[in-house]
């Protein structure tokens, strides 16, 4: 089906340089991120792993333009996140970048389908209904669309959280250990459903995880510590990943 999204893996869906983030001052102060410089390229799942502390979820956090450098550029395709005033912030994340959280941040109030197409009703669109109707199908949620979130299991839901990330075509989506609250099948469906995304839709994600099953689904795990890039590896594998996650003290 010609639905997929343009992709061309030459092409920086988004980069980060010299990043610098600081909290505390004086003999309180954490470096979370020590001048981290790295690229995501279009059509790509990058796995971002590392310690507790080591800054992943920082990096994450400040790629998406949900937290401020306090040195460095960040860039969602050509566009200098620093740059932006709030409006055009929001409006960025808004059209250009999508989130699935370890939260499932659904609205209870609302159904499965009201759930996936708020980000476009918020922003005054119309969905495109071949798109919307190939991602229900894709996640497995055609029957429940009607069913409000407590209605529907833990995994249910957070593939209804990954099919709002998707509905508007984002340029890139930021995932925060999205199968962290999910049982071992509810999480396997979820990263399928996401590395089928990128296969077969051309879409770019962004994981942080601490679990090395998860980023075994990855096509490159970046490695965090103390701030700082210290590895990546391409095809990871579960078991090479939990070898270099016992290197780094995890």
């Amino acid at each position: 089906m010609a639905l997929a999204l343009a992709t061309e893996r030459n092409v920086s869906a988004a980069r980060i340089e010299d990043a610098v983030k600081i909290y505390g001052t004086g003999d309180t102060e954490v470096r979370a991120l020590d001048g981290v410089s790295v690229e995501f390229k279009t059509g790509l799942f990058t796995a971002i792993m590392g310690p507790s502390g080591s800054g992943k979820s920082t990096l994450l956090h400040t790629l998406a333009g949900l937290d401020n450098l306090d040195g460095g550029s960040v860039y969602i395709g050509d566009t200098e996140l620093g740059s932006l005033n709030d409006r055009h912030l929001t409006e960025l994340r808004r059209e250009r970048v999508g989130f699935i959280f370890q939260a499932f941040n659904l609205i209870p109030t609302l159904t499965a389908e009201e759930n996936i197409l708020l980000p476009l009703l918020i922003a005054g669109d119309r969905p495109d209904q071949e798109w919307f109707d190939l991602v229900v199908d894709t996640v497995g949620l055609k029957d429940r669309l009607h069913h409000r979130p407590t209605e529907l299991s833990g995994g249910q839901q957070q593939r209804v959280a990954a099919a709002r990330a998707l509905v508007s075509r984002p340029e890139i989506v930021f995932a925060d250990e999205p199968s962290g609250n999910l049982d071992s099948k509810a999480g396997s469906e979820l990263l399928e459903f996401m590395r089928r995304a990128v296969d077969e839709f051309g879409q770019t994600i962004v994981m942080v995880t601490h679990d090395p099953v998860a980023a075994s689904y990855a096509d490159r795990a970046l490695f965090l510590a103390d701030g700082k890039v210290v590895d990546h590896m391409w095809s990871p594998t579960a078991a090479s990943v939990l070898e270099r996650m016992k290197t780094l003290g995890a």
